[in-house]
């Protein structure tokens, strides 16, 4: 499974990727909002850093709109994918954008239904929200298993992209499911590494060593 970083924070992406641990990046105008930047700097600076796709958002609600940023943004980089709703609109747009050769990231997917759609319209990625799920008592991950039995069943090329990942059992789960990609917040990527047991067993070791009264350099 491929992991993207959901941030506009440069440092921890560049924290992350200097570990191997970023394919990708993902954002969105809240990310680019807590960032402070300028969107198209920030996200020039992203693209320089990390060789897989970054994810910029169009902001337009229009199919003309949606083809006018979807173009500006496109121009940054070559490894941008635009940004598009799961509306009528954005899907018309998907199609317009990959039909000219550019990664299209088609976002806030909530249904299977939405996901067989924009796999129709060529779209690059699908972006189920996960979270945002949960948080109505539905079953994100429900959604995930779905779309890739829909995906499977008919060799569709779209990759699914888990987002709105709130926890590393998120991610597990994600991967259990066979998600191509999850898009997670830095903190949540880190603490995939943490484990109670990880931390006893070396508070342990460190005791027993202690008392050696060695030094290794």
């Amino acid at each position: 499974m491929k992991f993207f970083v959901d941030t506009a924070d440069v440092d921890a992406i560049r924290e992350l990727n200097d570990l191997g641990m970023v394919d990708g990046v993902t954002t969105n105008p809240s990310l680019i909002l807590k960032s402070g930047r300028d969107i198209k700097e920030v996200t020039k600076e992203i693209c320089d850093m990390v060789e897989g796709p970054v994810s910029a958002e169009c902001v337009a609600l229009d199919y003309d709109g949606m083809i006018a940023e979807g173009r500006e943004l496109a121009k940054i980089a070559d490894n941008i994918a635009i940004k598009l709703p799961l509306t009528w609109a954005g899907l018309k747009a998907c199609k317009t954008l990959t039909g000219e050769g550019n990664m299209v990231n088609v976002t806030l997917c909530f249904s299977a239904n939405q996901a067989l759609l924009a796999a129709k319209a060529g779209a690059t990625f699908i972006s189920p929200f996960i979270g945002r799920l949960d948080d109505l008592n539905i079953d994100g991950m429900e959604l995930i298993g779905d779309i890739r039995t829909i995906y499977d069943n008919y060799g569709f090329e779209t990759q699914i992209l888990a987002a709105s990942i709130r926890s590393a059992n998120h991610m597990k789960e994600a991967a259990l499911i066979g998600a191509d990609v999850a898009t997670a917040p830095p903190g949540v990527i880190k603490g995939m590494a943490n484990h109670v047991l990880t931390d006893k067993g070396l508070d342990a070791f460190m005791a027993d060593w202690a008392k050696t009264g060695q030094k290794i350099v």
